[in-house]
């Protein structure tokens, strides 16, 4: 098998980004949940909107399946601004649509002098020469791109571009990807480049987003926040002086240098509900761009040569979005939050949750960053589940009333109610089973020292998750954080937790927490457990895929490993090389090194990328993760594509 093939440029009218005359829609549709009986789309605009939905064959454009004005019970309309819309579609279909058959879809802007259609206001969303996006509802999951960390202001190239391509160069039914995963950090509340936030607050005064009174900071109201004098890398500097809030500072909010793996930039750390918001819309569509001008808001030197730095790199993130964006619309995605979705080392531990929560200030910045992930992310996985909270939130953002400002108290029981929910991973009834975990707000807080590292599941719900795979021939399962980690890293992490810093090096993984741990490698040696395992995860910025069966058991289940991070992230290149080689010296296969880890139980099998010729197991380029699966849903392939171009197959090698 050779390496991932080099991407063919987009077609130039295909490129150009959004129109150049007035759209009603801000960004989207994004196709989220399909299947042969629903199908769930986000969109925002700048005004509510009647919708018309038409799906059709797309290789015989006369068979239309379905065409007709979306039903009020069909659409969950809030506003978020004055001028600014959510529309969530959940479509249910009396008649099934067909399976493995190219499908096309259309949104309708209904008006008093007729319809218009997706080609007329967001062309940039249809694949060359075709009026329309489409996708496919595969009968088994035969072939997944996924991927976590898209940071629009990393150096690299967007993953979400190669998506687009390996979509446009698709001519057969089988090399159309049946999903895409985003296993987390789709956005990075936390590490703002100072364009980008310049680029939110233009977005918040151009559409009137939604402002809201502020507790437990030196400012009051979030409108504040663009008149600071130090409001751009200075965020930190918001909490008043007292020794509880240096504390919470150093744990939260003021950014923690990191040496090992990565460095915390929080001094720009989205806080009102209208950042988080306008954040969403400026890294899914180019549309919004429109509205930012341009500008320097910060006089330090020092300031103003990272800015301009950093607007290099947004330049580049903003040019790729017209084809991001027609990624997000021409294949179903799935999405589960990770930390940086809300924060940096979310719930890593008690002593962070009691540090975070119980101070207003801080209990808001995850909250509203909870609410974005809600309204733009967790609902599309399945509607259904969120029913209740969307209502909730139609009382915060009520669609007839343009009131400029968010009741604090309705806003601060919506928060609760989120802090207090537990629903947000899911599962899909594919073949094989597709199960989602979070692995954020079911920790399992440590007995010994509230400092140390939570588990990253807790026993019931790590239960629940056996009950859900149990009996299964094959499943997929997405751990945003890797199940089976590089031991030399866990073992970094490890000491730094012993000294009492673990946030110093983000030590969460599966193995940091001893119950977490046993009880996930029991569930693999249970004897009802699934044949074929695959883990899907991303997190640590660099991608790596094992083969791993269990010792000393005639009937193992295989289980496989595949990390694929990040979509436009990369980890610091010479350290990582240092770290890879490190780890082979020291955890080889005859070391005794290993019977000091949780998983001496576990034979691992690292593959080797392609492309590399000195026994190199991580692969650190930013892309999207490629894996395809047989008939027995086994990995028959591992990919990971480069954003830039090419990519490595991983090869089975020798045992650890």
């Amino acid at each position: 098998m050779q390496a991932a093939d080099k991407p063919t440029p987009a077609p130039d009218n295909q490129d150009n980004g959004p129109t150049n005359h007035y759209s009603p829609v801000l960004a989207g549709p994004l196709l989220r949940h399909a299947s042969p009986d629903q199908l769930v789309l986000w969109l925002a605009s700048r005004e509510t909107l009647d919708l018309r939905i038409r799906l059709s064959e797309r290789d015989r454009p006369t068979r239309v399946f379905l065409e007709r004005e979306i039903r009020d019970a069909e659409l969950f309309r809030l506003r978020i601004g004055t001028h600014a819309w959510l529309h969530l579609v959940d479509l249910r279909l009396d008649d099934p649509l067909p399976r493995n058959t190219r499908l096309e879809y259309d949104l309708g802007i209904t008006a008093t002098d007729g319809t218009r259609w997706i080609r007329d206001w967001a062309p940039h969303l249809c694949p060359e020469s075709r009026e329309r996006p489409g996708f496919v509802l595969k009968s088994r999951l035969d072939r997944i791109l996924h991927g976590s960390c898209r940071r629009p202001h990393q150096t690299s190239a967007d993953g979400l571009v190669r998506v687009d391509e390996e979509l446009h160069k698709a001519h057969h039914l089988e090399d159309i990807p049946a999903l895409l995963l985003m296993t987390g950090d789709q956005i990075y509340a936390d590490d703002v480049a100072g364009p980008m936030l310049h680029a939110i607050q233009c977005l918040i005064h151009q559409l009137g987003l939604y402002q809201e009174v502020l507790e437990g900071a030196s400012l009051s109201h979030s409108r504040e926040l663009t008149s600071l004098e130090k409001g751009y890398y200075h965020r930190d500097k918001l909490l008043p002086e007292s020794e509880f809030n240096e504390d919470l500072t150093e744990r939260f909010f003021g950014g923690v240098r990191k040496p090992v793996f990565t460095t915390a930039n929080a001094g720009n750390h989205l806080i009102s509900f209208a950042e988080v918001m306008a954040m969403y819309l400026l890294v899914w569509s180019p549309e919004p761009w429109a509205m930012v001008t341009p500008a320097e808001p910060v006089s330090d030197q020092e300031e103003l040569a990272r800015y301009r730095r950093e607007q290099e790199a947004i330049d580049r993130f903003r040019a790729d979005l017209p084809r991001a964006a027609r990624a997000l619309a021409n294949v179903p995605v799935y999405m589960i939050f990770d930390d940086h979705d809300v924060t940096d080392d979310w719930n890593l531990s008690a002593l962070w949750e009691t540090t975070a929560y119980e101070h207003p200030f801080s209990r808001r910045i995850i909250g509203n960053a909870l609410l974005g992930y809600l309204l733009c992310q967790g609902w599309g996985n399945q509607p259904d589940t969120f029913k209740d909270l969307l209502e909730q939130c139609q009382g915060l953002l009520e669609p007839m009333k343009d009131h400029h400002e968010l009741d604090k108290d309705i806003q601060d029981e919506l928060i609760d109610q989120l802090f207090h929910f537990h629903q947000w991973h899911y599962s899909l009834a594919t073949s094989p089973k597709l199960v989602v975990l979070d692995t954020r707000t079911h920790r399992w807080r440590s007995e010994i020292r509230r400092s140390r590292p939570s588990g990253l599941m807790d026993w019931e719900s790590l239960t629940d998750f056996q009950q859900e795979v149990m009996d299964e021939d094959a499943v997929i399962v997405v751990s945003p954080a890797p199940m089976f980690g590089v031991k030399l890293i866990e073992m970094i992490q490890r000491v730094f937790t012993w000294f009492g810093k673990p946030l110093l090096v983000d030590a969460e993984n599966w193995m940091a927490h001893r119950g977490a741990a046993n009880v996930m490698l029991n569930i693999f040696g249970h004897p009802r457990t699934p044949k074929h395992f695959v883990i899907l995860s991303g997190d640590v910025h660099y991608s790596f895929a094992y083969d791993i069966r269990l010792k000393h058991k005639r009937n193992s289940p295989e289980v496989w490993q595949i990390t694929s991070s990040g979509i436009k992230s990369e980890f610091p290149h010479r350290l990582l090389e240092w770290l890879d080689r490190l780890n082979r010296w020291l955890f080889a296969p005859w070391s005794p090194l290993n019977w000091f880890t949780k998983r001496r139980r576990m034979r691992i099998r690292p593959r080797l990328p392609e492309g590399r010729d000195a026994g190199e197991r991580l692969w650190n380029h930013a892309g999207i993760g490629d894996v395809r699966l047989d008939e027995e849903g086994a990995p028959s392939a591992i990919r990971q594509l480069n954003a830039e171009g090419g990519g490595t197959v991983f090869h089975r090698g020798r045992e650890e």
